[in-house]
């Protein structure tokens, strides 16, 4: 099944007194790491909606392969608002969504797969009686979540969404801290320097040098999406001139054309993917899943009683 992840990430951080996505965990930010835990588990599409320090997160993220959504009224509306901009935007483009809000940075990518071998509509991850995140949301749950009144927030929604939450047990407690305090986020900060270390998996084609990836491949996605390139780039936060040289190369290394072009008239003109575009994407992500499917079962076998 098609999976994405919705990260929501427009609050104004105001408990603790500076911006919790960008905040450093180890080597890098409470952002990155959400990002990387998602990507290693095996999420096709990530969705981040931003809003306080939008441009600054967005840049902060650039090039990791994200689709950002704004929230441009985060100052008067709640999480639950923010969540709604990402699950519309999804609902359609996959069959089941991992949700979780940007400041719960510690659970591990074992959680996210066991989670997703779950059969449920709607699940979440269990530590120690606690539930915790990311949430698994069937898309077949979203126009009833979109429609709700919003009393109680999220929470509220899916306790009327109609569907049971299945519990997933898990031996992973970083479900459950979140950075919401200054006291939270030492309290992580001591958490992660205990945690185990966890395999990493880039893939890319090549020729004499690489050529295309995720990142790429997620912008061709945009592309045929949108019918824009330039509103492509803009999600991704990379620039015009950048995305069409990305374009080119790869059009030049295939020996093909991947975006048919249309000019001009009077909505402007368009962009999206040929047939040869197209194939080139859905092969290519499902290789990628293959592989961090395959690199996660031998990281368990090898290492083992070793970490």
């Amino acid at each position: 099944m098609t999976t994405a992840a919705l990260i929501v990430a427009a609050g104004m951080s105001s408990r603790m007194g500076d911006f919790k996505p960008m905040l450093a965990i180890g080597s890098i930010s409470i952002a990155q790491r959400v990002v990387a835990t998602l990507q290693q588990a095996g999420a096709e599409r990530i969705v981040m909606v931003t809003g306080y320090n939008a441009t600054a997160l967005e840049r902060h993220l650039a090039g990791q392969g994200l689709v950002f959504l704004r929230n441009e009224n985060y100052e008067h509306t709640q999480m639950f608002d923010s969540a709604k901009i990402g699950l519309n935007y999804l609902q359609d483009k996959c069959e089941r969504i991992l949700f979780t809000p940007v400041d719960i940075p510690l659970f591990t990518a074992a959680t996210v797969r066991t989670l997703l071998k779950c059969d449920a509509p709607l699940a979440c991850p269990v530590c120690q009686g606690q539930e915790g995140h990311p949430i698994l949301i069937a898309s077949s749950l979203v126009p009833g979540l979109l429609a709700d009144s919003g009393e109680g927030g999220l929470k509220g929604a899916i306790g009327r969404c109609g569907a049971a939450m299945r519990h997933v047990e898990v031996p992973d407690a970083g479900i459950l801290h979140d950075a919401d305090t200054p006291e939270d986020y030492q309290h992580l900060l001591s958490f992660h320097n205990e945690q185990m270390i966890r395999p990493t998996v880039s893939v890319a084609l090549a020729k004499e040098l690489p050529f295309f990836d995720d990142k790429i491949a997620m912008l061709l996605s945009q592309v045929d999406e949108t019918h824009s390139v330039r509103t492509a780039c803009r999600r991704m936060q990379i620039s015009y001139s950048t995305g069409w040289n990305i374009i080119r190369t790869l059009e030049s290394q295939f020996s093909r054309t991947l975006i048919e072009r249309s000019q001009g008239g009077a909505s402007g003109g368009q962009s999206r993917l040929t047939e040869d575009g197209r194939r080139l994407v859905a092969a290519f992500s499902r290789y990628e899943a293959r592989l961090r499917e395959t690199a996660g079962a031998l990281f368990d076998e090898y290492f083992d009683g070793v970490l």
